[in-house]
């Protein structure tokens, strides 16, 4: 076997592209919840024949758009208003 037909294992935090196993891997993220945000446009994946790829850049920057946990100011203000 030559040098270029050895399987290399690379760290999933190393990969150019991730399949949606290893992205709910890598995040801690259900593969539900990565699979509805592909389906509905908000998580950026590729097709390379039958497999669905994503890209590492991709990944960040949907769960950059995720809400963010605990109280958002406006309800903090709201609930102080009511007391």
């Amino acid at each position: 076997m030559n040098e270029f037909a050895q399987k290399v294992t690379v760290p999933l935090a190393d990969r150019f592209a991730l399949s949606p196993e290893e992205a709910s891997a890598l995040t801690g993220i259900g593969m539900t919840s990565i699979r509805q945000a592909i389906n509905a446009g908000k998580l950026i994946a590729h097709k390379h024949g039958t497999r669905t790829i994503i890209l590492p850049d991709d990944l960040r920057a949907w769960l950059k758009t995720l809400p963010r946990a605990g109280k958002s100011v406006a309800s903090g203000t709201k609930e102080a208003a009511r007391m």
